[in-house]
């Protein structure tokens, strides 16, 4: 798969170039497993005499592996990103790095995982450091792939992804955002190891966390260490468009920040009514046992307050 090529060249090459060797790969097996199916095909229709009545070929979605695909491996490479920042696998780990347990962080020295168990997913960025999912993918890609490709990678994945913005990063962003955990929840066939918090339609406020890091803390935790801090945000990205709506002569201008304002009010004024719900539940100290299963642990979180995008 193209993640085991991630560290191959000691970040001497691109996502593009892994991609392609991969690409080759999976084309070389898929061809060679065909051949042997067809062969076997073969045998068993000269065996039961069946030669007038059947083919040995055998068409390509018949074949029990996959090619590559672009888009589905970009998606499933956004997937690991997620999870080497959350610890769940480590860049000097193989296999699972951290499922439950003890943690033990020297298993992590290349990218070191985000201290607190939560991705927050914005539609910009709103705190320029660490705490914006794009800012721990540029160091991720920059770990991974070196800082010489950075922008040449940003572009490819944004190409496999599919998705529109001004930018790769933005695209990347809006993949991130809109996307990301609907794609999880079905690849992991509506049983999630990641979980959404999620104020509503207009995305006041979206986080990720990680099952097995959830203790009964998280939910306060992420309330004020995070979702307060982004509605500062908000609320100074509102005032400073007041004052930019107020200077500009420009009337495409102007409208153009006039309904960025009123879409961060309508998020500001989503996230405040979340954030009594969070409280709620936080105030709770909801504990989970991972052997009763994702949609218990699921159920129990979610309380009565809705906090968690619903998985069924």
């Amino acid at each position: 798969m193209l993640l085991v090529h991630i560290a191959e060249h000691n970040r001497n090459w691109t996502v593009e170039a892994a991609f392609n060797q991969w690409k080759q790969e999976a084309q070389d097996r898929f061809d060679q497993l065909k051949k042997n199916e067809e062969e076997l095909n073969r045998i068993f229709i000269d065996l039961y005499g069946l030669r007038d009545e059947l083919s040995s070929e055998e068409s390509d979605k018949e074949v029990s592996v996959r090619k590559a695909d672009l888009p589905r491996d970009m998606r499933s490479f956004m997937s690991y990103f997620i999870g080497v920042t959350f610890g769940r696998y480590s860049i000097d780990t193989p296999g699972l790095a951290f499922a439950g347990g003890d943690w033990d962080a020297d298993k992590y020295k290349t990218y070191i995982p985000n201290k607190d168990n939560v991705v927050i997913l914005t539609d910009e960025d709103y705190f320029g450091d660490e705490r914006d999912v794009m800012y721990r993918f540029r160091e991720f890609l920059t770990e991974t792939f070196g800082k010489e490709h950075l922008h040449e990678n940003l572009a490819f994945i944004a190409s496999g992804l599919g998705k529109a913005g001004d930018t790769p990063e933005d695209q990347i962003r809006s993949y991130l955002y809109n996307d990301f955990y609907k794609d999880h929840v079905s690849v992991y066939q509506r049983r999630p190891i990641y979980w959404e918090l999620s104020s509503g339609r207009q995305g006041g406020f979206k986080a990720l966390m990680y099952l097995h890091r959830y203790d009964e803390d998280t939910i306060a935790m992420i309330r004020t260490s995070y979702l307060h801090d982004l509605q500062a945000a908000y609320e100074k990205r509102h005032a400073n468009l007041d004052t930019f709506i107020a200077q500009e002569a420009n009337t495409r201008e102007k409208n153009k920040m006039i309904k960025e304002r009123d879409h961060i009010a309508k998020q500001l004024s989503e996230l405040v009514k979340y954030d009594v719900l969070l409280q709620h539940v936080a105030n709770m100290h909801i504990a989970i046992d991972l052997d009763d299963g994702v949609v218990v642990n699921h159920a129990k979180v979610q309380a009565d307050s809705k906090i968690l995008t619903p998985i069924k």
